[in-house]
């Protein structure tokens, strides 16, 4: 607009005014409401206030007249004040005169810096783009709400894609609750004992995309099958990263569209393995070698009780640049081996540790396979063997408690969401800790991994209402359920189903009772996404 005020200032001149007062009272607007707001709703301004629009009154009724006329002279002066900030440099320019040569370098100079404003937008080059999360830091949710723009937590609240709620109803409530009778139960009872001591120290490491599927490759993670504790019956809740975060660590479900982290005004009231753990003196420690910000992933980790965030900005320029998604996993492989060996031997701790290197584009320093996608999964195999390896060598080793588990696996030749074996995903313990040698052939899900390691740590997890100790008498209905795009797939003793939502009829059919499987997946879906759209009231 400035190279086009050049030619055509006094058409131009009136436009900048309307389009400062516009922005000027709409930014102020949401800077006074956010203000205002924050000490009833302890979150960021969003869209749900535009509900609370129809009926002025009984919003009004809430606070005093004193209390609306205060910030309605607080919303005028801020506006007053951020138009002045706009108009002022065009006062400077009103009596400004310019050659055509001028003009001309000027127009080009301004159209050259167009590229640099659209990544300042996006905010970088990085994977991720601009998002709340990005700005999280402290465990203090009231300082990391304070960093957020309210107009932008406004404008993004809008986005009608991965993180808007689509409302499921097939059932009425009560034959909804029948149809899930028995099928998550809370308390853990007759739990077989699996480890060694109540209180280890536990390493769970999040393998990018590396579903069974890729077993062949992997051959160090399948030599530690044979040495831990397999869950050999183990299946993926989703089919993307940010979904399989929250279902490994919050054993919380997924959503065929929606994900759960990046509604940071939901997850903060998730349960976590961290959050649970630190209540019992643990500390917490979250290594990835990707941008923590993509996909909210900071905003998650830090409201779900991790204390310690180690990240791509952590490691050197170069190696930053290692991989196309950040640090390559042999690097941070080694990163992790100096966490366990460099903390205190008194201190009791959790660590998370998400891989990334077993993802598209597949860029890896060894080249073992000509097919791109196993040659990663081996590589990403080579350098759990050497982490392992290294480890046992020390006198951590003893106390430790490892959980290898993928956060999901990815469609690869024949093994599509309409194939039994795709979501089908490793669950492995090791590590000193670990009692004996064991195999585990129940069916089950990674939201499974909450209620059954705390279960043996003998700890509470009512909180985890969708996580079930798989090693427990309660547990009567073994099945698991996985979801992708407008999808569903389940599976148990009667076979398995993929159910497409959208058509609303089967994509697959290997059971005896697909109807059976189909209400039972309805009713899941219904329930848990009520159980989401509830999370902030039921707190």
């Amino acid at each position: 607009m400035v190279c086009v005020w050049w030619y055509r200032r006094s058409v131009i001149n009136k436009v900048f005014y309307t389009y400062f007062m516009i922005i000027s009272v709409a930014s102020a607007l949401a800077f006074v409401a956010d203000c205002s707001l924050y000490p009833f709703w302890r979150f960021k301004l969003d869209a749900s206030c535009l509900q609370y629009l129809s009926s002025p009154n009984e919003t009004a009724a809430s606070v005093s007249t004193g209390y609306l006329i205060i910030r309605l002279l607080i919303l005028l002066a801020t506006a007053v004040f951020i138009f002045w900030g706009y108009v002022i440099p065009m006062h400077r320019w009103k009596n400004v005169t310019a050659s055509a040569i001028k003009k001309t370098f000027e127009t080009i100079f301004y159209i050259l810096c167009i590229p640099l404003l659209v990544i300042g937008i996006r905010g970088g080059l990085g994977e991720s783009t601009t998002n709340i999360g990005q700005v999280y830091f402290s465990q203090n949710q009231f300082l990391n709400h304070a960093a957020v723009n309210p107009v932008f937590s406004f404008l993004a609240s809008f986005e009608k894609t991965a993180n808007h709620i689509v409302d499921y109803h097939f059932y009425d409530d009560d034959e909804c609750a029948a149809q899930l009778e028995g099928l998550y139960p809370i308390a853990s009872t007759e739990t077989d004992t699996l480890l060694t001591t109540q209180h280890p120290n536990i390493v769970i490491v999040l393998m990018e995309s590396a579903g069974d599927i890729f077993s062949e490759y992997m051959p160090n993670l399948q030599r530690l099958k044979a040495e831990g504790i397999n869950f050999s019956n183990c299946y993926g809740n989703s089919y993307r990263t940010d979904r399989g975060t929250v279902c490994t660590y919050s054993g919380y479900p997924s959503f065929p569209t929606s994900s759960v982290m990046k509604m940071p005004q939901k997850t903060r009231y998730l349960p976590s393995i961290a959050s649970s753990l630190r209540r019992e003196g643990y500390h917490t420690y979250y290594l990835y070698g990707g941008d923590i910000n993509f996909t909210n992933m900071r905003s998650y980790l830090v409201t779900t009780g991790w204390e310690t965030l180690t990240w791509m900005k952590d490691f050197t320029q170069q190696e930053q640049h290692s991989a196309k998604w950040g640090v390559r996993d042999d690097i941070t492989f080694h990163t992790l081996y100096q966490q366990i060996t460099g903390l205190p031997e008194d201190e009791r701790y959790l660590i998370g540790f998400s891989t990334l290197s077993s993802h598209e584009p597949w860029d890896v320093p060894i080249k073992q396979y000509e097919d791109e996608v196993p040659n990663a999964f081996y590589y990403l195999d080579t350098c759990i063997g050497e982490f392992m390896e290294k480890l046992k060598q020390t006198p951590q080793w003893d106390n430790l408690l490892l959980v290898f588990i993928p956060d999901h696996s990815i469609n690869y030749r024949e093994y599509s969401q309409t194939h039994p074996l795709r979501n089908k995903i490793p669950m492995i313990w090791t590590g000193g800790a670990v009692k004996a040698p064991k195999d585990i052939p129940v069916l089950c899900n990674q939201t499974d991994l909450a209620a059954t390691l705390l279960g043996q740590l003998h700890l509470p997890h009512d909180d985890f209402r969708w996580s079930r100790d798989v090693l427990s008498a309660s547990y009567t209905y073994p099945f698991a359920i996985h979801t992708f795009n407008h999808g569903f797939s389940l599976i148990d003793s009667t076979g398995f189903v993929v159910y497409d939502l959208e058509a609303q009829r089967f994509s697959t059919v290997e059971s005896t009772q697909p109807q059976h499987l189909e209400r039972m997946g309805k009713s899941i879906l219904q329930a848990t996404t009520a159980d989401l759209k509830s999370l902030e009231s039921s707190h």
